[in-house]
């Protein structure tokens, strides 16, 4: 990999996670080269898509290889990207609407996770927040982008270091922590048993091979034998740094120089074994790789140039060094810290259990507003059910018809006003017979009264 790679996500920013080197004797077939290690930047992907398009360009290319690490960090090298090719700036751009799509997305996740859907996001406002790109020009890709990027990602993984040996701390308080806690669930009988057995593992896991000082001639003239087989007795410092300089830059990066304590962690650190912690070795690994850089790497940019690495090699702590204390034999907390830690969990416990039972009581109420709704639900479907049956009983009852099977409605008779009953129909009868009727019978019809011609029936076609 090119040297800024090598620069910007080993050696300035701080590997995060080294390989141990496995060097055989026989030559083995050609490998593809392994990938850059993740540095745990949330803009690691964008780094390294820039980093690869970069080095594509052959005149950013040749300016790299005359740069230095101060150059970089610096962001004189920045100015550079004015002259590399139009179809890696036309990449550049690209990328960087990409970035700032992603962080848009992010920040409207945030905000709906923790707002009212109809609230207004100042994206270019929240943007600012974020240091490694340019938000006042969000679709081209200046010399100020790499100048941020290389800078933001310098000071975000520069204490990562720190970082790391406060999480293995509180690691090691939480180990500790479980331990007594278990311990005090078991009877006495039970609990000396355990304790008994703790101080036996403890035991055995500090029954190992003296463990040399990283950097000391002792250590390396043993990776010199052990690793590549060479003979110790014809130990050469600067032979040492080219075989070791595996990527052949001119310098030893993190990821180098910690490959070369596998003998060393080997010593303390079996995988197989019930008494060894390999969190404890990723510790060690580390504390060892910050030993050497702080008596080697004099310009701090954390590499070692080969006169800095024969440079320590003069120095009388290089051949005189005595043992080195592993991590078990160290205080990494004090009781105070631990009695702190316990605090804080106890704490988070109480949260935890009071959250539960809000859930278990949300939960409950929602569980009896369900039998509600069922029982309401039941209720409707009854009174839908009562409302067919009568429609379908209305719909069998059958209607009067006539010849034709046509509907036949009888009309209403008129409502009478008058209180009294009407007086029954007159049948017509022709004048003759009147004539001759008996005059007891004889009726005198009214006069000017229109006779009632008969009614016709109705009928509905």
């Amino acid at each position: 990999m090119m040297k800024l790679s090598w620069l910007l996500l080993t050696s300035l920013l701080g590997l995060v996670a080294s390989v141990p080197i496995d060097r055989s004797k026989e030559k083995k077939t050609e490998e593809a080269p392994p990938e850059p290690p993740d540095t745990g930047l949330y803009y690691h992907r964008y780094l390294q898509e820039v980093i690869n398009v970069l080095e594509t360009d052959s005149h950013f290319r040749e300016k790299l290889q005359a740069a230095n690490a101060e150059d970089i960090k610096s962001g004189k090298l920045s100015k550079e990207l004015d002259f590399v090719s139009h179809h890696v700036r036309t990449k550049l751009d690209e990328l960087k609407r990409q970035e700032v799509s992603r962080l848009r997305m992010l920040i409207k996740a945030k905000m709906d996770a923790t707002m009212e859907q109809n609230v207004q996001i100042d994206h270019l406002g929240l943007l600012k927040q974020f240091e490694h790109l340019d938000p006042q020009n969000q679709h081209t890709f200046e010399a100020r982008d790499l100048e941020l990027l290389i800078q933001a990602a310098t000071k975000d993984l520069e204490n990562y270091d720190a970082a790391h040996h406060e999480e293995f701390k509180r690691y090691e308080m939480l180990k500790e922590h479980e331990r007594r806690e278990y311990l005090r669930s078991l009877d006495e009988e039970k609990r000396r048993e355990e304790e008994a057995r703790f101080q036996e593992l403890r035991r055995r896991h500090r029954e190992h091979p003296k463990v040399n000082v990283p950097g000391s001639r002792d250590q390396l003239k043993e990776v010199w034998e052990e690793t590549d087989g060479l003979d110790p007795s014809e130990f050469n410092p600067k032979t040492f740094f080219k075989l070791h300089d595996t990527n052949s830059d001119g310098v030893l990066d993190e990821q180098e120089l910690e490959a070369l304590f596998t003998k060393e962690l080997e010593k303390v650190y079996d995988p197989r074994n019930e008494e060894d912690d390999m969190l404890e070795m990723e510790e060690e690994r580390l504390r060892m790789r910050e030993h050497v850089m702080k008596n080697v790497d004099m310009n701090k940019d954390r590499l070692v140039t080969l006169e800095e690495f024969l440079k320590s090699t003069e120095k009388k702590e290089f051949s005189e060094a005595g043992g080195w204390e592993t991590v078990d034999e160290t205080q990494v907390y004090s009781e105070a810290e631990l009695k702190r830690f316990e605090a804080e969990l106890a704490a988070q416990e109480a949260e935890l259990s009071r959250r539960a039972e809000q859930l278990r009581r949300q939960h409950q109420d929602l569980a009896e507003r369900q039998v509600q709704l069922d029982a309401q639900k039941k209720e409707y479907q009854n009174a839908v059910l009562q409302m067919e049956q009568r429609k379908n009983q209305q719909a069998a009852v059958p209607m009067p018809a006539g010849a034709g099977g046509e509907l036949k409605f009888q009309p209403q008779p008129p409502q009478v006003a008058q209180a009294d009953p009407p007086l029954p129909a007159q049948s017509a009868v022709p004048a003759d017979t009147l004539a001759h009727a008996p005059e007891q019978n004889q009726v005198e019809p009214a006069q000017n009264q229109p006779q009632q011609p008969p009614q016709p029936e109705v009928q509905i076609q």
